[in-house]
């Protein structure tokens, strides 16, 4: 379980910056505030973007680093 522990603190930083670009792209669009609206899009595809990368589970068995069986 130690090897999965930083990949699980990106993820969850992944999904932090996904919530914040989810409220920016919302309030940008309540208020039409177009900035707001683009730069929340870009936190929101960027939040995806490192949950997806730091718990996609091929990349973890093509590099053998998986854990035994517990």
């Amino acid at each position: 379980m130690r090897l999965n522990e930083p990949r699980m603190v990106v993820a969850s930083i992944g999904v932090f910056i996904w919530l914040a670009g989810l409220y920016y792209t919302i309030d940008g669009l309540l208020y039409d505030i177009k900035h707001e609206f683009r730069y929340g899009m870009w936190a929101l595809g960027i939040g995806i973007v490192i949950f997806v990368v730091a718990l996609n589970p091929l990349a973890q068995r093509r590099s053998g680093k998986r854990d035994g069986p517990t």
